[in-house]
């Protein structure tokens, strides 16, 4: 008879994550390298005992303040580490449950990996119903946690002890697969958790789960070599799959060789350094306007490692070449069939040093290259002007905030956004510098991300400056894991916009025929309306409040001393700052995005905003 040892479930489940390691190209990673937790009678007696016994070399913890924090904070660490090092988030039952359901989406729909471990309900029903569960008159097996159920890429409820082993074994092999990763539920009965069960001391064995670098088919490599040699106008599109795969030097290679341009999706900016000279910027919606004209003839879309959203297809009318045909190199084969494209179903840089191979001696026609080199010159001249400041003393623009931010940075800071009217100005503006300066979730663009995720990324690479870029509406979504930051002593920047509402949505309200109703942070006027003055927050004392330190800035030069102030130093830093919004610096869209206008309308605003929204959707394409 095997060895065994006698823990309980959430003791065993601990000392299993500690054992666990990826290993890519001889790098290896601790698979699961802390947790985050807040204790409640779901997990405090389970998992919190297994973790307090464990002790913190086995398995650091990390208190937070907010469960859909705590996972975007481990969804930060995820990213910086290429998706090689995951985190794990512990609850109670009920709302600290369910609270973990928008962070797993985020996590699903980005493609990185998160282990959720949620309480649930007695499996011996002993006590029924507990404090915070729910009852379904039908279904006796539902518990709050099927909510988590569409948001995972694995799900499952333990209610044996005996049931951990193949289920935490199939949790390891889904956060640890690039093609299957995403959110992974393991949701735990806090009886189960308390259960002793004689495992075997196999279940504890060190594990290395290797992520390949699937080759690509070689029929498939042909044909996609051949569809490059043929095309004319050809256009790469990196997505975040070549940042996953750390694909960034083949893609150089391959583009140095070819002279093929490219432009970048918000998860795959900082594929090339900004000043290469096929690196385009952004795409779609918030794109340049080089990348977009380009997009506009291309006859070959090369997607790498891009999932396609509305906002890089500028909602189907971006791609309007007659003869346009799509070729998607990606490691999902779910995402490298769309758009009806020819695909090579690989590892990014696998594929990308492939291609560069196939296409020894192929290069673009020099007019096509002396075309784009001259559109990117042109875009260069609009974000000298976006980031220009005439007058030091003046209040900042948001985009000159951008550009006192761009003197500052260095190539191994972070900047991390996700919400507002600053993802598509950073798009269009930012010049990356390196593969991970440019951090923006645009997945899902949740609001609260920037803050918990600039933990996530201090925690992964300690010695990175990090820059959280937040609204005011977005700052009170979830300014709480500012006190995690400082409790941890993370030098994390908050860089905090005061523009009193809801200011990017309040724009897309007017443009589509909304008047910007409810969008700003006004007291109520006469008529009942939001259109009073502006309310007496003060968010950069609510920052100091919480243990952060706090510059005031309210012009150019004191901006561009708080930022440079911030960044060195040691202590986690808040610069605050009330940008002029009257001032239009920042460029227009290049391209639509279908946000449906109201078909019938009696106000003229509506009923003029339909008139350019049909328009706009004629130019809607099908591609087959």
């Amino acid at each position: 008879m095997s060895a065994t040892t006698r823990l309980t479930v959430a003791q065993a489940l601990v000392r299993f994550l500690s054992v666990q390691y990826t290993e890519r190209d001889g790098v290896r990673h601790r698979l699961i390298a802390g947790t985050w937790g807040i204790f409640g009678h779901g997990n405090v007696a389970g998992v919190g005992q297994a973790l307090l016994e464990a002790g913190e070399d086995a398995m650091p913890f990390h208190q937070g303040r907010n469960e859909q924090a705590m996972v975007h904070a481990a969804v930060g660490h995820a990213r910086q580490l290429n998706r090689l090092s995951a985190q794990a988030v512990t609850t109670s039952i009920g709302p600290g449950a369910t609270n973990l359901v928008t962070g797993a989406a985020l996590a699903t729909i980005n493609r990185l990996p998160v282990l959720l471990l949620p309480g649930d309900y007695f499996a011996t029903r002993a006590a029924d119903p507990l404090l915070q569960q729910l009852e379904h008159p039908t279904e006796a097996d539902v518990s709050v946690n099927d909510t988590l159920r569409p948001v995972s890429r694995y799900f499952d409820r333990i209610h044996r002890p005996e049931a951990l082993i193949p289920s935490a074994l199939q949790a390891m092999r889904v956060l640890s697969d690039p093609a299957e990763t995403g959110a992974v539920t393991l949701a735990l009965p806090q009886d189960v958790q308390a259960e002793a069960y004689d495992w075997p001391q196999e279940f504890f064995a060190e594990r290395v789960w290797r992520v390949r670098r699937p080759a690509p088919d070689p029929v498939e490599l042909a044909e996609a070599a051949h569809a490059i040699r043929s095309s004319h106008r050809p256009l790469i599109v990196a997505g975040g799959g070549v940042h996953h795969s750390e694909a960034e030097e083949a893609l150089r290679t391959l583009v140095d060789a070819t002279g093929i341009p490219v432009a970048s999706t918000q998860a795959g900016k900082g594929s090339l350094r900004h000043d290469h000279p096929a690196d385009l910027g952004g795409i779609g919606h918030t794109g340049t306007a080089v990348a977009d004209d380009l997009a506009r003839t291309a006859d070959l879309v090369i997607g790498v490692g891009t999932r396609y959203s509305d906002f890089t297809t500028a909602s189907g009318t971006l791609f309007q070449n007659p003869d346009v045909r799509f070729l998607n190199l990606n490691i999902t084969a779910f995402d490298a069939h769309k758009l009806a494209s020819r695909t090579v179903v690989c590892d990014a840089r696998a594929g990308l040093e492939a291609l560069a191979s196939a296409l020894a001696g192929h290069r673009v026609d020099a007019s096509y290259e002396a075309e784009y080199a001259t559109g990117k010159e042109r875009w260069e001249q609009v974000v000298a002007r976006a980031y220009e400041a005439a007058d030091e003393n003046a209040v900042p623009t948001q985009t000159q905030l951008l550009g006192a931010l761009d003197a500052v940075v260095g190539e191994e800071d972070v900047v991390i956004n996700a919400a507002g009217s600053l993802p598509g100005d950073l798009h269009k503006l930012w010049r990356a510098r390196s593969p991970r300066q440019y951090h923006l979730e645009y997945g899902y663009s949740c609001m609260g991300y920037e803050i918990p995720a600039a933990i996530g990324v201090q925690q992964a690479t300690p010695d990175t400056p990090v820059w959280a870029l937040v609204g005011d509406g977005t700052y009170l979504m979830m300014p709480t894991e500012l006190v995690t930051a400082v409790q941890e002593g993370l030098p994390i920047n908050l860089v905090l916009i005061q523009n009193h509402g809801y200011a990017s949505i309040g724009g897309l309200s007017e443009s589509v025929g909304g008047e910007r109703f409810g969008t700003a942070y006004r007291y109520r006027a006469a008529d009942g309306t939001f259109s009073g003055a502006p309310l007496p927050v003060d968010l950069a004392a609510n920052a100091a409040s919480l243990g952060m330190d706090v510059l005031r800035a309210k012009t150019v030069r004191e901006l561009r001393e708080a930022l440079a102030t911030a960044r060195a130093s040691d202590r986690p830093t808040c610069v605050y700052v009330e940008t002029d919004t009257a001032a239009a610096t920042a460029p227009p869209a290049e391209a639509w995005w279908d946000v449906p206008v109201a078909e019938t309308a009696s106000r003229q605003a509506a009923v003029a905003a339909r008139t350019e929204y049909d328009r706009q959707a004629a130019a809607r394409r099908t591609h087959l």
